[in-house]
């Protein structure tokens, strides 16, 4: 499957639905890539709620920590948790997740995006977690373009029942934040970049960075912050 999209919640209520993270790729997947980074470890700090073995919070901890985690889902390497101040927890609805695959053959989950979408009152917000396409070569660049472009069209969030007004999509949130390792380089050689770090010429690195001359020519990101 090039998508998975799967609705989940995690969270104190009885009625609230946790969904264990999975693994999503094979052996030649974990073959082609060196092995991915082992999860963060737990949260113990007091300012945390603390969660049990069964992904349930802690109850009568709740109100002593200052942040809960709402959502959190792997996919290989790639992994994305929300945490809000406790206070907001409540106020927390429609959380969904959605997976875009497209590592090795284009589909497998060594790269591509985790995608939570979420509302906290009157405010859909959508965190898009990705990893893309690596490489140095000219052109590259284009294929992590690419990349963008896919999880943009196939990321998707279904609606549960006709009463869901929730986005389906995640340029129909009202915030977006995207984050990750998207791989951009500064389209220079090694020896001419060395030399404007030496240098400290940051504005000479800045104009070759891969990111904004992509998003000059309005082939990805186009508009964004």
């Amino acid at each position: 499957r090039f998508s998975v999209c799967d609705r989940f919640m995690m969270g104190h209520r009885p009625e609230d639905l946790y969904e264990q993270s999975f693994r999503y790729g094979s052996s030649e997947d974990e073959e082609a890539e060196s092995p991915p980074p082992p999860p963060p470890p737990p949260y113990n700090d007091d300012e945390c709620c603390p969660v049990s073995t069964s992904g349930s919070f802690v109850r009568e901890e709740r109100d002593k920590s200052k942040y809960c985690l709402v959502a959190s889902k792997q996919m290989v390497g790639i992994f994305l948790s929300v945490w809000v101040k406790s206070d907001l927890r409540d106020s927390v609805k429609n959380l969904k997740v959605s997976c875009v695959g497209r590592g090795l053959m284009g589909y497998l989950g060594n790269k591509g995006s985790i995608s939570i979408s979420m509302s906290v009152h009157e405010t859909s917000l959508c965190f898009v977690c990705s990893h893309l396409t690596s490489g140095q070569k000219e052109g590259d660049e284009l294929r992590r373009n690419s990349d963008v472009l896919e999880i943009l069209r196939k990321t998707r969030f279904p609606r549960v029942n006709a009463d869901d007004k929730s986005p389906l999509s995640i340029l129909e949130h009202d915030r977006v934040i995207w984050l990750g390792d998207l791989n951009y380089r500064i389209a220079l050689s090694y020896r001419s970049a060395k030399a404007l770090v030496e240098m400290r010429n940051w504005s000479a690195l800045l104009q070759k960075d891969q990111l904004r001359l992509e998003q000059g020519r309005g082939r990805v990101f186009e508009g964004w912050r």
